[in-house]
């Protein structure tokens, strides 16, 4: 266990406090408060469960919800058979059957886990949290340590509330000045990964510091904590404070009364101190940063939306120059292309990443009065019932219907070719998700990630645009 004399970061603050055992070889057996538990991983930890004969040490402190594989249209319909009703059903008999808590597709807490979690304050400061997606980390927003884990993970998890883990070096990134009009906080992360690498965070767990960042409201950090995955590290947090504390107060699972108020009094004590070291140090002016797209297979592979496709040849190490050449060829794309030149076949705004109401509110002002351009599928998909009820009651279902958008109900759709809504062989999209591998979003379809503004700006301009051209009237 740390030292509690010595100063210490956010991190090693809530690590410290959830370790139960240290063993020789320097791993900690780490408590863990929160589980959440989906469709897509679970079913391997509850068979080993039942296997062994094992029962459930704490179903209270799991919530179980299919967000992965469930439809987002035709929800009051029984889902059709096949893998995803399969691993539907699975989930809620094993939910059943060990007393966890469960939400099904038509209850109005229904949504991604990664959404639901912070919206139903399940997500707390200071907790340990985990969940069988490596987008976990998106609930470090709260100033949490959460991890995505696997099966076996899951499995122990379930019988004994606790797991070996090896503590994680720290590293701080500074996102210090004032954003300029039209870049957003996927610009931000999308500008760290491109800063750092894919594998910049490995081993490191990041806290993301600085003025740009207390600026940014609860759903903006969950976006920026949601893509450190994608920079190599299992871990992001923002240290809590009266943001996070207004965010949560009254939602359903918070403390109330006196024990909100020794809540607040332990939540208060987790920033970072003053004098805390950090392995790693990385500052990034945000004031200089312009909206940015991804042009490759991977989120590194990204660039400023004015700019052009790269030219592999142009790259010394031989590792990368095959890496890029083979994400030129795969986007079929040409170097020195201009990717305001790109065309999209399908637009989907939604995710884990960007599916809460500020992102729809962003996308929506960018297509009020407008269209969606001809032969475009254009999608619309909120991170969970509740930011749909809310964009209903605030008319923004109406404003994307009326643009030509498909208004659907929540899940993770096209973030991930899981359910029924996918990508053809060389369609081009234009997302909001977290990842664009190869087949991510389905078998050979192209991803290219922006944030919801973007993203609605090619809809309506049918390419790669940047968004401040439409805000100024023109569409090219």
């Amino acid at each position: 266990m740390t030292d509690k004399t010595e100063p210490q970061t956010l991190y090693e603050k809530v690590w410290a406090d959830h370790v139960v055992k240290t063993y020789d070889n320097g791993t900690d057996l780490l408590y863990v408060d929160r589980h959440l538990v989906q469709e897509v991983s679970s079913p391997q930890a509850f068979k080993g469960l039942k296997q062994a004969g094992r029962p459930m040490h704490r179903p209270d402190a799991h919530i179980s919800v299919a967000d992965h594989a469930v439809p987002t249209q035709g929800r009051g319909h029984p889902l059709r058979e096949g893998l995803a009703a399969s691993q539907v059903a699975r989930l809620y008999e094993n939910a059943r059957e060990y007393g966890v808590p469960y939400i099904p597709m038509q209850d109005r807490r229904h949504g991604i886990v990664h959404v639901i979690g912070p919206e139903l304050a399940f997500t707390l400061p200071g907790v340990v949290l985990v969940c069988g997606d490596s987008h976990t980390c998106t609930h470090g927003a709260f100033g949490a340590i959460a991890f995505g884990i696997g099966a076996s993970e899951c499995e122990c998890v379930f019988a004994t509330q606790v797991l070996r883990q090896q503590r994680q070096k720290t590293m701080r990134i500074r996102l210090e000045g004032v954003r300029p009009e039209g870049v957003e906080v996927k610009d931000m992360i999308l500008a760290v990964i491109a800063e750092i690498g894919i594998g910049g965070g490995v081993g490191h767990a990041i806290e993301y510091a600085g003025s740009a960042v207390r600026d940014l409201s609860m759903e903006q950090r969950m976006t920026l904590c949601n893509m450190s995955i994608e920079a190599g590290s299992r871990i992001g947090m923002v240290a809590p404070d009266e943001k996070t504390f207004a965010y949560l107060e009254g939602r359903p699972l918070a403390p109330k009364g006196a024990d909100w108020e020794a809540a607040l009094d332990y939540w208060r004590s987790l920033p970072s101190d003053p004098d805390a070291v950090f392995d790693r140090e990385v500052v990034i002016d945000v004031s200089t940063l312009s909206p940015f797209v991804s042009w490759g297979t991977t989120p590194e592979e990204c660039a400023p939306i004015a700019g052009t496709v790269p030219d592999p040849s142009d790259v010394e190490d031989e590792g990368r120059r095959a890496r890029m050449q083979r994400s030129v060829e795969y986007m079929g794309l040409t170097p020195g292309m201009a990717l305001s030149d790109l065309t999209v076949d399908r637009v989907f705004i939604g995710s884990c990443t960007n599916g809460r109401i500020e992102d729809l509110r962003q996308a929506a002002e960018v297509v009020a009065g407008r269209k969606v351009s001809p032969g475009i599928d254009a999608m619309v998909v909120p991170g969970s019932a509740a930011v749909r009820a809310q964009a209903e009651s605030e008319g923004l279902d109406k404003i994307f219907v009326e643009a030509g958008f498909s208004w659907r109900a929540s899940g993770c759709s096209m973030c991930v070719g899981m359910n029924d809504d996918r990508l053809t062989p060389g369609q081009r999209c234009a997302s909001t998700s977290n990842r664009n591998f190869e087949g991510r979003q389905g078998i050979g379809g192209r991803t290219h990630l922006m944030s919801p503004p973007m993203a609605a700006a090619a809809a309506i301009a049918g390419h790669l645009v940047d968004v401040r051209s439409l805000k100024k009237g023109a569409v090219e």
